[in-house]
């Protein structure tokens, strides 16, 4: 069975608990703090892995404090970044989670968003079913480089998650991006900044004429929604959970979609599945799942 190649970050997340976000100049105590491994890619490879669907997860790992925390960590994982450690340190995500269980991420970006030609040189791309990135790694100062290298295999299907940074990637990167009919995985505020939509439907049939592919578009509490070209359909969520924190939450749903699809569901089954994911990711603390919190099958 061919991998999924999943191109992007893997991060330190310092999680940090506090009742609410300072104010400007205020003096707050936190609750707790916890380091853990996150970012975008990592955190989508793991929802694969879970599912047992074949992947590579292509992220370079940096030097200093931080890049010893996530290479020590992969390798306690049985896995290892395929690239040579670039001579820059790794930054880190500060992920503020208020009692209600939303966050705030501030980010100290470093080697780990940098990508090179003589890396992609060394994939075998034949052993490649489809590919995943997200918005970070367009948005920095290599993003071009990985949109050659997209444009040079266009005929492996495509999963872009873009994230916030949607609306911050240079256009002409993001036009580049959607010329190559990606499946787009967003939520409600990245779909209605981006398109000017009012209304979930009309953004996702204005993201569509642009892509020429399936929009997913996830809505919180109220499920997720899919336009494939014909219908807006809604995927209702699994059940009504207490909200612990909202990190990776998004990740891993397009990581099980993408899981499912690779295993033959229809889009449909997909969604639905990631949506009960979903629940599970947000009703514990952190981005991820263990083998033993994943009580969903497919």
């Amino acid at each position: 069975m061919k991998k999924i190649l999943l191109i992007g970050s893997t991060v330190a997340d310092i999680i940090i608990n506090l009742d609410h976000l300072p104010t400007t100049s205020a003096d707050v105590n936190i609750v707790s703090q916890e380091m853990s491994l996150g970012g975008c890619a990592y955190n989508v490879s793991n929802m694969i892995h879970l599912f047992e669907v074949p992947y590579r997860l292509f992220s370079p790992v940096g030097t200093g404090l931080y890049g010893d925390f996530v290479r020590n960590q992969l390798a306690a994982k049985g896995l290892a970044s395929p690239m040579p450690t670039p001579d820059q340190a790794n930054g880190c995500c500060y992920c503020f989670v208020e009692e209600g269980g939303e966050r705030t991420f501030v980010c100290d970006h470093g080697a780990e968003y940098l990508f090179y030609k003589e890396w992609f040189d060394t994939l075998k791309m034949e052993k490649v079913s489809s590919i995943y990135i997200c918005g970070l790694e367009i948005e920095d100062k290599t993003g071009g480089t990985i949109v050659d290298f997209l444009e040079a295999n266009s005929s492996i299907p495509l999963f872009f998650a873009p994230g916030p940074r949607i609306c911050f990637i240079e256009r002409t990167l993001v036009d580049r991006i959607f010329a190559l009919h990606p499946i787009v995985h967003l939520n409600e505020d990245e779909l209605c900044g981006f398109t000017g939509a009012t209304a979930l439907e009309e953004g996702a049939k204005a993201l569509y004429a642009l892509t020429e592919n399936m929009v997913i578009v996830t809505h919180g509490a109220e499920g997720a929604y899919y336009y494939d070209g014909d219908e807006f359909i809604h995927v209702p969520p699994v059940k009504a959970v207490k909200v612990v924190d909202t990190i990776g939450a998004g990740d891993s749903h397009i990581g099980t979609v993408m899981a499912c699809l690779a295993k033959g569901r229809t889009p449909y089954e997909a969604i639905k599945t990631a949506n009960a994911v979903s629940s599970l990711v947000v009703g514990k603390k952190g981005a991820t799942l263990s083998k033993d919190e994943l009580t969903i099958t497919i």
